[in-house]
């Protein structure tokens, strides 16, 4: 039987193409951080140009947005990430180190994409740092702290198996190491085409949890869904607990209509002091929504599934 573990804010969707202050076609699959008491969201922003964008959108209680009135990070037209980016800039994930935030983005170009990397204080101005893959990686999610030294991220490369691997850095810019650590579950009908990180890890004294993307295809196309795993503390190839349901799946109009159908994707979840959690997802490449659930309640769904053996 399925169990429900998350619940969709009464009020989705948080932020459509309508409430933006600039002219978009969609608004989705944004990171998502605290900064001080407030709420910030790092929003993609799909341009009447075809081409994405970063807006940025704040908050006082994580559900009612006021946005930005200008986008805050737009494409390189010059030096090393111009050619990167010259189809644009994608999917980022946001992560606080110290009194930074870093971003993992997706650099689109006509060579595929590869992961760029950035950092704010204040997500109005941003510093690019480098480019941290070869072409051609999809996605990544930087972990909040260091393990045993070095810096440590969840990747999906966008070649061979679609799936999660995971790599080491002594900087944040070089980065190796790799290992597969997940795959997708032929068993599991929901996730078995492919599999990548969705918000960055988050730690808790069981583990550090981690809610990921699933793709399945049908004869109608793509589904999008979300999963849920547990990663051991100290080994984060270690991968304790895979719930073998999956979370969140598209139901509502907005969540199965829209610029690309059946899709519910996360870049960014922030857990509260509470226990609770606050899953902010885009719905149909179209809008951004927010699901809110206890953490605990993650964890045990993920644990009952068993560690995982899908590698």
């Amino acid at each position: 039987m399925m169990r429900t573990v998350l619940t969709r804010y009464e009020g989705n969707p948080i932020i459509s193409p309508k409430d933006m202050p600039y002219p978009c076609e969609h608004v989705y699959n944004s990171g998502a951080a605290r900064l001080g008491d407030r709420y910030a969201l790092l929003l993609r922003c799909g341009r009447l140009h075809s081409r994405s964008e970063f807006g940025v959108a704040f908050s006082d209680d994580g559900y009612h947005f006021e946005i930005h009135p200008e986008p805050v990070m737009v494409q390189a037209t010059e030096g090393i990430f111009a050619k990167p980016e010259n189809k644009g800039i994608e999917d980022p994930r946001v992560t606080k180190l110290g009194d930074d935030y870093y971003i993992f983005y997706s650099c689109y170009s006509t060579r595929g994409f590869q992961i760029g990397l950035a950092r704010t204080r204040d997500f109005l101005s941003f510093e690019r740092m480098g480019l941290t893959t070869a072409v051609d990686y999809r996605n990544c999610v930087l972990f909040p702290e260091k393990i045993d030294g070095m810096y440590v991220r969840f990747e999906r490369p966008n070649w061979g198996d679609p799936c999660i691997w995971i790599s080491y850095s002594p900087d944040l810019i070089h980065w190796g190491n790799q290992q597969l650590i997940m795959a997708p579950v032929s068993t599991n009908i929901w996730e078995d085409g492919k599999i990548g990180p969705g918000a960055p890890p988050i730690k808790t004294p069981r583990g550090w949890l981690s809610i990921y993307h699933a793709v399945t295809g049908t004869m109608a196309g793509c589904i999008y869904r979300l999963g849920v795993a547990v990663h051991d503390l100290d080994d984060p190839r270690k991968v304790i607990g895979r719930a073998k349901q999956f979370i969140l799946a598209p139901e509502a109009p907005h969540e199965r209509v829209g610029y690309v159908p059946n899709v519910v994707f996360t870049c960014g979840a922030i857990p509260e002091d509470d226990g609770t959690i606050k899953i902010y997802y885009g719905g149909a490449d179209t809008c951004m929504n927010v699901a809110t659930g206890r953490i605990d309640d993650l964890i045990d769904l993920a644990m009952e599934g068993g560690p995982d053996e899908s590698v």
